[in-house]
């Protein structure tokens, strides 16, 4: 076999990582998004012997590498099982028990104590993503985006929001759907998460790319963003369980 490693120290980008954003619901990050890998299939086995077979120029027998490979993996469980951690250079595997125990006479219990397998990222690994360029694709297919917003009365976009005004909201699944109480539109003041003003569920225009309105009468002289709170899921009539929030990324002046 004649398998160059590609594991070595790297100055320049080799791989490629290909991600979609999805809407980040982690604290104190509404409106952000965060990157899931973007891949159509988890690689079997099978997949990744082929690739050295193919790719990287494995000279001995394909089937008598997947067997082994299945092999190796099944040893591998098995001392996993025994207590064992196993370090294969690239990552290590350890077990791990949960919970906590009482006193030093307390008895194992696997509900209280349940055992796991814990990975751990390798040297190698490392390095490895030095390596890697992230290229991003597009965003994730239930996610919904306020891209412009139109202010009819002082025919700006982006810029500002005019009370009583007609407003026009352009974008991807932002259509207002769904049977939960806190559907709708809002404007929500910037730096003051969750004091929203909301427009009435009465819509003039209401589908998948463009929502249009009327601006609440009662809005402060300051900045807002859009929010949009909906149960679209994309397609179809069906609703999605919990509603999903979609935030504009620019702010509004009100005048």
């Amino acid at each position: 076999m004649s398998v160059m490693s590609i594991v070595k120290e790297v100055n320049e980008v080799v791989h490629r990582v290909r991600v979609k954003l999805y809407p980040s619901h982690l604290p104190a990050t509404e409106g952000k998004y965060v990157a899931r890998t973007s891949n159509e299939k988890a690689l079997t086995v099978e997949d990744v012997c082929a690739a050295l077979k193919n790719r990287a120029g494995f000279t001995g027998s394909y089937p008598t590498l997947v067997e082994n490979v299945k092999a190796f993996f099944d040893e591998m469980a098995y001392q996993l099982c025994d207590g064992y951690a196993v370090n294969t250079g690239y990552f290590s595997l350890y077990p791990n028990i949960g919970g906590v125990f009482e006193s030093p006479d307390d008895t194992f219990s696997r509900e209280e104590h349940p055992l796991t397998f814990r990975l751990r990222i390798g040297a190698k690994f490392r390095r490895l993503a030095k390596a890697v360029n992230i290229a991003i694709v597009g965003l994730g297919s239930r996610i919904g985006v306020v891209s412009k917003f139109t202010d009819r009365r002082s025919k700006t976009v982006n810029k500002e929001v005019t009370g009583n005004g007609v407003f026009i909201i352009s974008g991807k699944r932002i259509k207002v759907a769904g049977d939960k109480e806190d559907c709708g539109i809002y404007f929500e003041l910037v730096g003051e998460p969750g004091v929203r003003i909301k427009v009435k569920d009465d819509l003039i225009e209401n589908s998948p790319t463009k929502v249009i309105g009327i601006v609440p009468v009662l809005l402060a002289p300051k900045s807002y963003r859009v929010v949009i709170v909906t149960q679209f899921n994309g397609s179809g009539s069906n609703f999605l369980k919990n509603p999903r929030t979609i935030i504009s990324n620019f702010e509004l002046a009100a005048e």
